[in-house]
């Protein structure tokens, strides 16, 4: 660890990795979005080992999911997003792609949050714009995140990019990571590396990491 003015500076995964001032996020990890994946098989399995690693820490865990707004409630940046995606002419033709509350809305089977872990839905692609998720990691103290999750290219760059600029130490964990585009989720994850915000791990590595961190006081 390296210390400077009083401060810490995480420079290892060890660092890092410490499970009380950790916390995990799952992005939108949903039938409808793991649907749209070519390899869901993988991201469930490493997801699945890292949240049994983190809850094996006490690892403070908030699950992200996303939906889209009626229509009718649409703004100017959802309709020409929904236009591109559906490859609509006009706004008047498109329609949610995640409803609220829908079967695609609801976490994959298999990701079953627990009563001590939150579940945060949000409309847009930084899991900290518009959500609560910065004021409940800052009160309890999180510096550092691990984030797992779909997809890459879309949602995870930018909440890892938001999240650097909020004094966030981001881990994203690139094997338990998907992309609905696999070329433009691995320009993401090169620009993360080159960028330098974030670190880069698999789950192995994570995992490793975890077990070798002294426990959180059962308090």
């Amino acid at each position: 660890m390296d210390r400077f003015n009083g401060i810490e500076v995480p420079e290892t995964l060890d660092d890092a990795l410490v499970p009380d001032a950790l916390a995990l996020l799952v992005y939108d990890m949903q039938a409808g979005v793991v649907a749209q994946i070519a390899d869901a098989d993988r991201v469930l399995a490493n997801v699945g080992r890292l949240l049994a690693a983190a809850r094996d820490q006490r690892v403070r865990t908030v699950f992200l999911r996303h939906y889209s707004m009626p229509t009718a409630l649409a703004g100017a940046y959802q309709l020409r997003q929904a236009k591109v995606w559906q490859r609509k002419a006009r706004a008047a033709e498109t329609r949610p792609l995640i409803a609220h509350g829908s079967p695609g809305f609801q976490l994959a089977a298999g990701i079953d949050p627990r009563e001590d872990e939150a579940v945060i839905d949000k409309i847009t692609m930084s899991a900290f714009e518009g959500t609560p998720l910065d004021i409940v990691l800052r009160d309890c103290g999180v510096r550092a995140y691990l984030i797992a999750g779909v997809a890459l290219e879309v949602g995870i760059e930018p909440t890892v990019r938001h999240s650097a600029d909020l004094g966030y130490v981001p881990v994203v964990v690139a094997d338990a990571c998907g992309s609905g585009d696999q070329a433009a989720g691995r320009r993401s994850l090169d620009a993360l590396a080159f960028a330098g915000d974030a670190m880069i791990a698999d789950t192995d590595a994570v995992c490793a990491a975890l077990a070798r961190a002294r426990p959180r006081e059962r308090g």
